[in-house]
């Protein structure tokens, strides 16, 4: 009987990725952001959604009001078991997000309110003056979490 076995260091691999990219302060900037993080899941094999909802509200928060001319914004995205992390650290730690409920006509600030909706966890934190990284978490359905193997041949 043949068995596939995989080495400690592909099972680590797998439970353990990592993504980070400077972007530009920009609208492109934040599309962009959307962008990599779908296509860097994809390559994980791992659901794109809820997470290119949760990067394109914090990637366009951060160009919204947390941007400084000639200062990126940092997206970085990991995985740690079953937990997916999202953050996003901008330059304007003096600005912490707050979370406000639109009026009915409102066309912005219902960001941070899908964001709340669709992590299982949000939050910030500051950093290095003058940045601050807002995160979210989601936790990954346990059928994503199974390696793909490939067939024998």
């Amino acid at each position: 009987m043949n068995q596939e076995t995989s080495a400690p260091e592909a099972q680590l691999e797998h439970f353990f990725r990592n993504f980070s990219v400077r972007l530009s302060p920009t609208p492109r900037g934040a599309r962009l952001a959307r962008l990599l993080t779908a296509e860097q899941l994809r390559s994980w094999g791992l659901p794109v959604d809820p997470a290119r909802q949760i990067v394109a509200e914090l990637a366009a928060n951060a160009v919204t009001h947390g941007r400084v001319p000639g200062r990126d914004f940092r997206l970085t995205v990991y995985v740690i078991a079953d937990t997916l992390r999202i953050e996003v650290t901008d330059t304007c730690g003096d600005r912490p997000p707050t979370p406000r409920p639109p009026s009915a006509d409102a066309e912005f600030g219902r960001g941070l309110a899908l964001v709340e909706a669709l992590a299982d966890r949000w939050g910030w934190s500051p950093g290095l003056r003058p940045r601050k990284t807002v995160w979210a978490d989601v936790v990954l359905p346990s059928d994503a979490l199974v390696p793909k193997s490939e067939p024998l041949t």
